[in-house]
């Protein structure tokens, strides 16, 4: 009995420390990165990166961010809003209807035509980059909104995650009792799936937000315009101006720091929906 109890609180010490470090290892760049947002550019280089400096100014920092170039960083950051907000929603509608429709309906093909939408998410986005470039070019998209937001709709892990969880949390015996009661599979799945559903959906449009947020090589094959650049391609962009002028860093730093800080609160907003029951909606 006490080998067994060491063991155990051997084991939990090795676990807790082990996700400590991995936790260190995630949250230290963010951590640098709000500490650096409060520096002037002198400061960003010459005083400890974990600490404040000795006279902070994140409010001048800010006012810099949002009116350098005529406020060139508020569009950067509405069109990622745009690009993530809507991309990540009409991917997590489409995986939705896609993976429910692949756990519930029996057709022909089904298992070969969800094999090859899963294979969608090995392939890596630089294979694709170019052939995408190509085909919008085709129809006259790239360099416009779109040439981002379409291919930010589709979400092969999406498909994969709400099939997985439509198995789990909506029972045959409550579609049955639908239809019994004059629903329709639309009504089904828009009424009563969707919201047994709704933590793989919350999941979908997050790791969809966060994808397209941090995407960085479909913007810069597709848009030439700095007007409709998102944040990544924005301060990719004044990055590339720091030898010409180091204010520029302290610029580029200000405005990750805006850009994640943003990523947390969303995150944060929604977390809560992971933790409802996965049944809760078919009660409402």
């Amino acid at each position: 009995m006490v080998t067994d109890t060491r063991a155990s609180l051997t084991s939990r010490v090795l676990v807790n420390g082990a996700l400590m470090l991995a936790a260190l290892y995630f949250l230290l760049p963010v951590v640098w990165v709000l500490f650096a947002a409060t520096k002037s550019t002198s400061d960003l280089f010459g005083t400890f990166g974990l600490w404040f400096s000795d006279s902070p100014q994140a409010w001048q920092n800010l006012v810099q961010l949002f009116t350098r170039d005529g406020g060139t960083f508020s569009l950067w950051m509405l069109n990622s809003v745009i690009y993530s907000g809507v991309g990540a929603f009409v991917a997590m509608v489409l995986s939705a209807a896609a993976g429910y429709a692949f756990a519930k309906y029996r057709f022909r093909g089904r298992e070969t035509l969800f094999s090859v939408i899963l294979g969608g998410v090995l392939v890596p986005a630089t294979i694709i980059a170019l052939p995408l470039y190509f085909l919008l070019n085709t129809v006259g998209l790239t360099g416009s909104y779109w040439s981002v937001l379409l291919p930010s709709m589709v979400s092969p892990f999406g498909v994969y995650l709400a099939r997985i969880h439509a198995n789990a949390s909506v029972p045959d015996e409550v579609i049955e009792a639908a239809r019994l009661d004059g629903a329709n599979d639309v009504r089904i799945f828009g009424s009563i799936a969707t919201r047994m559903m709704t933590p793989a959906l919350v999941t979908i449009f997050l790791f969809q937000f966060v994808t397209i947020w941090n995407n960085y090589l479909l913007p810069l094959v597709m848009l030439n315009d700095t007007k409709s650049f998102p944040i990544t391609l924005g301060l990719t962009l004044w990055n590339s101006q720091t030898q010409r002028d180091p204010a520029f860093y302290q610029l580029v730093v200000t405005g990750a720091a805006v850009s994640t800080i943003l990523l947390v609160a969303l995150m944060v907003s929604l977390q809560r929906f992971w933790k409802a029951d996965l049944a809760a909606g078919s009660t409402k």
